[in-house]
């Protein structure tokens, strides 16, 4: 009879030992929500942020899945308060749509930075973690991390040679440097989102736009310039920070949120900055195709915009030196980061 009663034991135990088994996977799998405020098929949206979710199932083994969702659940100012409060687990915003909040994000966007986006993402990575995040600009969500857009540049519905052309031209920026760089060159500029920029200057409501090369694709800009006016490093950036809500992060197991930590930070930077520039290069290649003049902006024209953006150098040092930073001191190593990443260190 205690034979029957082992055996019985024995086969019970191993069934619930199978049922635990079986149901690990089911339990420990987490499908969380992304959204991006512009286009499935921009840039960002379909490289860099579907090429980190694909890279992170692949890491967690399948046990943290991505789902994009079909429509962003708020205005593009908007997303930090968006994935703080849970409508969406993962978004991105750029500091430029979040002044008042995000400060030290201004770092990179400001006149003299990297030649490519990779260079200055990867040295504005290494700065943030090193002085910048423990400011706490992003509190309230988990920072994954920043990366910025390749060289901003100027595009224009009509010739622009020197700085007595773009005297009132209306030009729509994100916001950020790059307004406070447009307004310094004389225009008139303004703020708008990013995918509004095609009808803005179909209508002749702007007579240009300040974007990455990039855009001319992702926004479909090139049948509505006529000029492309550039600058060595671009006349600003555009710095993003890319973050999780930290409720939903504190849920993943301690194995998941080492996985992910693996490619975040700089892995972040380099991803994004690398597949910036290449969609950098197409957009060149579409502008070279579309007939729109491409200008190299001469001598004169690079020094006087120089000239009128330090000021904006200096007012984000003021701002950012309010915050407790010694930022003149973190704007100089960020300038001798770049050189370093630059030179592939």
């Amino acid at each position: 009879m205690s034979t029957v009663r082992s055996v019985v034991r024995s086969v019970v135990f191993a069934a619930l030992a199978g049922s635990v088994v079986a149901a690990q996977p089911a339990l420990a799998q987490t499908t969380l929500t992304m959204s991006s405020w512009v286009s499935p098929t921009h840039h960002i949206t379909a490289v860099v942020l579907q090429g980190w979710a694909n890279e992170a199932e692949k890491v967690t083994n399948g046990r943290v899945k991505f789902q994009m969702l079909p429509k962003h659940p708020s205005a593009p100012p908007g997303t930090f308060d968006a994935v703080r409060e849970g409508l969406v687990d993962l978004s991105y915003v750029t500091a430029s749509y979040t002044p008042a909040r995000h400060i030290m994000p201004m770092l990179p966007e400001l006149p003299g930075a990297g030649d490519t986006a990779l260079v200055n993402s990867v040295a504005y990575s290494r700065i943030h973690w090193k002085h910048l995040h423990k400011v706490g600009e992003y509190k309230g969500v988990k920072l994954l991390g920043v990366f910025t857009h390749g060289p901003g540049q100027m595009f224009t519905k009509r010739p622009v040679h020197n700085i007595n052309d773009v005297q009132g031209l209306k030009i729509r920026t994100g916001g950020g440097v790059a307004e406070a760089v447009a307004k310094a060159l004389g225009t008139s500029a303004f703020v708008k989102p990013a995918p509004e920029s095609y009808e803005l200057l179909k209508s002749g409501v702007a007579d240009g736009v300040f974007f990455p090369m990039e855009s001319i694709i992702s926004f479909k800009l090139d049948t509505v310039l006529e000029q492309a006016t550039l600058f060595p490093g671009g006349m600003y950036s555009s710095a993003f920070g890319f973050f999780m809500n930290e409720e939903k992060w504190n849920k993943l197991p301690k194995q998941d949120q080492d996985a992910i930590d693996k490619i975040s930070g700089e892995w972040i930077a380099r991803h994004a900055g690398q597949s910036w520039d290449e969609a950098d290069k197409k957009g060149l290649e579409v502008l070279k195709k579309s007939g729109v003049k491409i200008v190299n902006a001469d001598p004169a024209f690079v020094a006087e915009v120089k000239k009128r953006s330090a000021p904006i150098i200096e007012d984000w040092i003021q701002k950012a030196s309010a915050k407790g930073v010694d930022a003149a001191k973190i704007l100089a190593e960020f300038r001798e980061e770049l050189k370093k990443v630059a030179a592939g260190k």
